[in-house]
């Protein structure tokens, strides 16, 4: 697991997640921690290596 910073598309909070770098290609769905607002995540692993990641408004 490795802890990872972003920016919240709707509140532009600065959050951290937990991403597990054992899955390549994941897409969820995470409630922000400050504003409670559902964010698409996508993160890519190559080799246990972040290489793609990104937070989505889903009610756009």
């Amino acid at each position: 697991m490795i802890e990872h910073f972003f920016t919240c598309p709707y509140c532009w909070e600065e959050i951290s997640m937990l991403l597990d770098s054992s899955v390549t290609n994941q897409t969820y769905v995470e409630d922000c921690e400050v504003c409670c607002n559902p964010i698409q995540i996508s993160a890519v692993f190559d080799d246990l290596e972040l290489v793609g990641f990104e937070a989505i408004n889903i009610e756009q």
